[in-house]
């Protein structure tokens, strides 16, 4: 095919056009479109043709081409605009892209929205999120936490072993706390060290209204010079009052954990009742809720982590996901987070 003949074509497919969209309705205007102006509609694949032609024929006729385009799509907008924009009249205004009404709203589930609550919580106090893996070694989850093997403080935990063994011949388990992240995060870094973690923990535990064998726990580490028991309180108080308000009251009870020494209960202000209800079945009318497990981190945790207990010291705390959510939005069975009873999450 020669340049005129190339010409006499690009004049056939204008006249074919010009014919076609004068008497293009508004149900058929898209396929007059497709056919003149799609990818490989008359006009894309006579333009493809000018590979064959000269540098000097390809320039002239590369110029036709693409007036010739520009008149077409200037036509074709001028015949929607007049037949109302390519729509029938009982579709003239209807965006078919819009979803069906009602349209269902989904959320997120109660205990991820605690965790976000949570991790904005330390996210304030300058506490950076580590991460960690469900699946430890028996020295992540307990050798370096102070737990000694064959030590009566084991059985505090019931274990999941998955029978698989680490490079010193000792069983894996799925981890029963957030702690390793702890010890990981102090033997990948040097202090000073703020960090916290949530994710989920298993224990062979019987499952009723306040336990459950796979639950979530959050945890934060602060390792420094000269930190003391008055830079836990201070965190923990303010920790407590950005997620309950600044009228809930928090108390330190002597408790025992293997890993801090010394080690404390924090228990929070009862609040369902304030403290002043006479039966109040949360708090059980003690007007005190047991939240979170606190202390100074034991000088045998920073030894197995490779830091002098004589130059660094710190303090953990932590507590339940599930135990916050149930305060947070007024649930009293830890099983109802594992029902998905939509009748329960759209009271929420």
């Amino acid at each position: 095919m020669n340049a005129a003949e190339w010409k006499e074509k690009l004049s056939r497919v204008g006249e074919s056009f010009s014919s076609a969209i004068s008497g293009a309705a508004a149900g058929n205007i898209a396929e007059v479109e497709l056919q003149f102006l799609g990818r490989k509609g008359e006009l894309a694949l006579l333009l493809r043709d000018l590979g064959s032609f000269t540098i000097e024929e390809k320039k002239e006729l590369g110029r036709l081409g693409n007036e010739l385009k520009a008149r077409l799509v200037a036509a074709l907008e001028a015949r929607k605009a007049e037949l109302g924009g390519g729509k029938s009249k009982a579709a003239a205004g209807l965006d078919l892209t819009l979803s069906g009404l009602p349209f269902p709203k989904g959320s997120l589930h109660p205990i991820t929205q605690t965790i976000v609550r949570l991790s904005e919580a330390y996210l304030k106090l300058g506490f950076a999120m580590a991460d960690g893996c469900h699946i430890e070694d028996d020295r992540h989850n307990f050798e370096a936490l102070n737990f000694p093997p064959d030590h009566p403080a084991r059985d505090m935990q019931d274990t999941f072993y998955v029978g698989v063994k680490d490079s010193s011949g000792k069983d894996m388990l799925l981890r029963t706390h957030t702690s390793p992240v702890q010890i990981r995060s102090m033997m990948a870094a040097p202090p000073p060290l703020r960090v916290f973690h949530p994710g989920r923990v298993f224990r062979s535990e019987a499952v009723d209204a306040s336990h459950s064998f796979v639950f979530h726990q959050v945890e934060g580490l602060y390792v420094d010079r000269n930190v003391s028991m008055a830079d836990l309180k201070w965190t923990v108080d303010a920790f407590i009052k950005d997620l309950f308000g600044s009228s809930a009251k928090v108390r330190f009870a002597p408790s025992y954990f293997p890993f801090v020494e010394p080690g404390a209960q924090v228990e929070i202000s009862c609040v369902f009742c304030g403290g002043k209800a006479d039966k109040c079945p949360v708090c059980k009318s003690t007007g005190w809720l047991e939240m979170l497990g606190a202390g100074m981190v034991h000088p045998n945790v920073l030894k197995a982590c490779g830091h002098d207990p004589e130059k660094w010291s710190g303090f953990a705390f932590g507590a339940g996901v599930e135990r916050f959510a149930m305060l947070l939005f007024g649930i009293k069975d830890m099983r109802m987070f594992y029902e998905n009873d939509l009748r329960v999450w759209k009271q929420l």
